[in-house]
């Protein structure tokens, strides 16, 4: 813990110092956008104050725009002092909704994203952590006195301004140009997990010093494994390599947290890093044929139909259909159905699948009709991972990769081109047209449908999308008929700056209208088309989404790869349970297991093991859209293991489409039944605690019969009677899923 030097508290400011940083609580606010803001003498005592930790939004500023934050900040001269290079500061602004412009003592340290006005418009940067690095001979410092940060900020929708972190000030040194490098995955061999944990040096000089891994079993609180060792860095014009690779070993089990640590020999500063190692609970599939997935499927008459029959077992296998509709074809070395189906009607078709080990079958119901989406959608999309940075051949590289490791033989089918792929103008006749990252579209298109997948894209109702690319406003029927053009499957429409036409009208009609309108292009269209509403749960989306005759809508805004993102969109989803069903879903947003990043730069999620087997859960539990958000290409065995468990997949899709009740509250647990169609139930129970947690519920509790069988679907083992009750040991934030059935 970090020994207190300073408090100090004014009307317009708050900080905390310490030996190594100066933390800013709060800053004066002011909507609008004047550029006498940043003059460091401007008089704002008649500005609003505000936490610098939460967005606008959650303060009570309901407001898109331009605003600006100035925050008074006292520097102590022993940040300096106590530093031993002396030579730069570190600005730490947390994350940033959308893009800002940063002023120091009326200097500008930085910009990150693009303003409306700009050449090449407004780009969002929100997923970006904002860390400047300010050398001292380029600002004035006030030691001991006051220095204004002044920040100007664009926010096109939702959440604004600062928020996600405390900003704070801090001197650099030898440490903070050291880092502790955890992204290389984990691989498992004999029960064990093992990694190279790369340790990176950015300083030019030398540098000395200890390396420490300690493993505590959270459970016990024991250290079950430590050990140390001295690391040394040439100078950078001694040596070309600025890291050293660490191996890692440890027991694959629940509950152990490893804590990394390097302590610079110099200054005696340290930094830490620490990560939960992944264990795997589900058993390979067999090597017998086995049919996942759903078991039906909907497609409106005449419009093309391309499913792939989703199935495990050692290959080769081969594929068969008896009863397939008059208009349909089946490829029996892939297992792909194609065609069309003129009537409507059920269409009950026996599947059958072989091996060199067996034969299996199983009915899948094709209803020809008006609804979609009969079971939640499984796939992929960019934005988690790539964010703006997204490229076709990152696109093919995950799809590719859903292909080679799987994925496409439990159900994941969809590959979503999410925002980035526009070009900066539409065409001489006004046709949206993709940019030079994304050179032809409908061969993208061609060539996933060839292998079984649907193919999804992004758009927005205004005049431009969330990233600052063109949006539909005044195109829906040209763009729908583009869309169906290349070979579309799937829209994601997103409000982005259609509140520039909507103002200050909050009625229902005007959030209606600009969906209305695009689904009305897209039902034109001869194709099926899944309509993905993302407006963020506005005007209580669930309630009027079927009458847009949209598919899924966002409930909640962007989630991230933390526990509080995960718990404060997931664990609320109870409240809105009714307004799921077949064709109408609701959609917590996208998954965040696997490498995140929203950029380039993609990192492992932030997420525990036991998080993810949470997330899972959950979402399967909720009937959710399940949209994995990271780069398959480098998905690592944990993920790939957390999502092809066909247990727990049957559950999210479920052909009743209920979604879960939250059937039992506690302060530090939940309990979460969603019936089956097959008469059975799904349940969860959620250790919302930091801490392992034993949970006993009676079957009654949950309305659940003594005589019940239970199987655990994670472990895809029966458990026997559910008798006097559950009772179950959970790690923190970790899940118990079960079928119960009689």
């Amino acid at each position: 813990m970090r020994k207190l030097l300073i408090m100090t508290c004014m009307a317009a400011f708050a900080y905390t110092a310490t030996a190594q940083r100066v933390q800013m609580l709060q800053a004066k606010f002011s909507k609008g956008n004047e550029a006498a803001w940043r003059n460091p003498a401007f008089n704002d005592a008649a500005w609003q104050t505000l936490k610098t930790s939460s967005f606008w939004e959650k303060q009570g500023v309901n407001y898109n725009g331009y605003a600006w934050y100035r925050i008074h900040v006292t520097v102590p001269s022993s940040l300096r002092t106590k530093s031993a290079l002396k030579d730069s500061l570190l600005l730490n602004l947390a994350y940033i909704d959308d893009c800002d412009e940063v002023f120091f003592n009326g200097k500008k340290v930085g910009q990150t994203g693009r303003f409306p006005e700009e050449q090449g418009g407004y780009s969002t940067a929100y997923f970006k952590e904002r860390v400047y690095r300010l050398a001292l001979k380029d600002i004035t410092v006030n030691w001991d006195k006051e220095n204004i940060i002044a920040i100007k900020v664009y926010d096109g929708d939702g959440d604004g301004g600062l928020g996600n972190g405390t900003p704070y000030l801090a001197m650099l040194d030898y440490i903070d140009n050291i880092s502790i490098n955890t992204n290389n995955n984990f691989t498992f061999a004999d029960g064990k997990v093992k990694k190279a944990v790369k340790l990176v040096n950015r300083n030019k000089e030398g540098v000395k010093g200890v390396f420490s891994i300690s493993a505590k079993d959270e459970e016990t609180g024991k250290i079950i494994y430590s050990k140390e060792q001295g690391i040394g860095f040439l100078p950078k014009r001694e040596s070309p390599k600025d890291y050293v690779d660490i191996p890692v070993e440890i027991a694959g089990k629940p509950g152990i947290t490893l804590t990394y640590k390097f302590t610079e020999q110099r200054t005696g500063k340290s930094i830490t890093a620490t990560e939960q190692p992944p264990y795997i609970l589900t058993p390979k599939a067999p090597a017998t044929p086995r049919i996942n997935g759903a078991q039906v499927t909907g497609v409106r008459p005449n419009s093309p139909l391309i499913y792939k029959i989703a199935a495990t077992g050692k290959k080769p296998l081969s594929y068969s259909a008896a009863q397939l509709p008059e208009g349909l074809k089946l490829d029996a070395a892939t297992g792909i159905i194609t065609g069309s189906i003129a009537k409507g009607g059920d269409y009950p078709v026996k599947l059958t699948v072989k091996n060199a080990l067996g034969t299996t079958s199983r009915t899948l119901t094709i209803k020809v009709g008006d609804l979609l989406a009969l079971t939640p959608a499984m796939g992929w999309n960019s934005w988690n991972c790539w964010g703006l940075s997204v490229t076709a051949d990152k696109v093919k590289s995950s799809a590719q990769a859903l292909i080679d490791k799987g994925l496409i033989d439990h159900g994941w089918t969809y590959i979503n081109v999410d925002d980035a792929w526009e070009a900066p103008a539409r065409a001489a006749d006004g046709a949206i047209v993709t940019n030079e990252k994304f050179p032809d579209m409908k061969a993208l298109g061609d060539w996933l449908h060839s292998h079984g997948l649907k193919f999804g894209i992004y758009s927005s109702p205004g005049r431009l999308t969330c990233g600052g690319y063109l949006g539909s406003l005044g195109h829906e029927l040209q763009d729908a008929e583009t869309y169906n053009k290349w070979g579309v499957d799937y829209l994601k429409h997103d409000w982005c700056s259609y509140s520039e036409v909507a103002g200050s009208d909050t009625s229902l009609e005007t959030f209606m209208k600009p969906y209305r309108v695009m689904q009305k292009a897209l039902r034109s269209q001869p194709r099926d088309i899944y309509y993905s509403l993302c407006q963020y749960g506005m005007k209580d989306v669930w309630k009027w989404g079927p009458q847009v005759d949209a598919n899924s809508w966002r409930t909640t805004g962007d989630i991230t790869d933390t526990w509080e993102s995960l718990y404060e969109i997931g664990f609320r989803q109870y409240k809105i349970s009714e307004y799921a069903k077949p064709g109408r879903w609701n959609d917590p947003d996208m998954l965040i297991v696997g490498k995140v990043g929203w950029s380039g730069n993609l990192r492992n999620t932030r997420l525990t093991p036991d998080e993810q087997y949470t997330h899972i859960s959950l979402w399967s539990l909720l009937a959710s859209p399940l949209l994995i958000g990271c780069d398959i290409s480098q998905m690592d065995d944990f993920t790939l293991n957390l999502l092809t468990n066909d247990e727990v997949i049957a559950v999210n899709q479920d052909v009743l489409g209920k979604q879960a009740r939250r059937v039992l509250a506690k302060d530090d647990y939940e309990v979460y039944v969603k019936e089956l169609a097959d008469g059975s139930k799904a349940v969860g129970f959620f250790n919302l605690s930091k801490k392992y947690r034993t949970i006993t519920v009676k079957p009654s509790e949950i309305g659940l019969s003594p005589s019940a069988q239970v199987r655990d679907v994670w472990r895809q083992k029966d458990l026997g009677k559910a008798a006097a009750g559950f009772t179950y040991k959970l790690a923190p934030h970790g899940v118990m899923m079960i079928r119960v059935k009689g």
